[in-house]
């Protein structure tokens, strides 16, 4: 019997508005749907949701898309958090902590990818969530692009 070693990543992707009139030093929310542009595992009678397993996060960036020249070290800390449509079952899946002063437009985050998105990425659609604190208050507001890697396996086909 022939066991497949292939393994497959795809990205989720979503923007997200840090607010000009954010107070610095408070902890702010921003709110967003993400998808994945090549991948739809929604069980559905033409797709193979029922054919991949151990989905987790592997990567995580931040990066300025309006204006690109927006530094993100205007933010002190972020975390990125994922749920179903309606918030529930959320979880922290990325952050950073004191972020760089001059941290530029693009940053990476520390990632935790010792939970399993199985379920959640066969939903319709996957909200995220970033907790963010500003370090300055900036007088337009800045959207940034936030892109999670995901990685999946095959899963065993049944042996009876």
């Amino acid at each position: 019997m022939y066991q497949s070693i292939v393994k497959s990543s795809f990205p989720y992707t979503t923007t997200l508005t840090v607010s000009g009139t954010a107070q610095p030093g408070s902890e702010h929310s921003a709110i967003n749907m993400a998808n994945s542009f090549d991948q739809n595992f929604t069980f559905t009678p033409d797709r193979n949701a029922n054919r991949i397993t151990l989905v987790r996060v592997i990567s995580a960036k931040l990066t300025s898309v309006d204006p690109t020249f927006y530094n993100i070290g205007n933010l002190s800390e972020v975390k990125i958090y994922l749920s179903k449509e309606d918030g529930s079952e959320e979880m922290l899946i990325a952050q950073r902590g004191n972020i760089g002063e001059n941290a530029g437009n693009t940053i990476p985050l520390d990632i935790d990818n010792s939970k399993f998105l199985d379920d959640l990425v066969r939903e319709k659609s996957i909200r995220v969530r970033m907790l963010y604190k500003t370090r300055q208050t900036i007088n337009h507001d800045a959207n940034i692009q936030v892109v999670l890697g995901l990685s999946a396996y095959p899963r065993p086909a049944d042996t009876n």
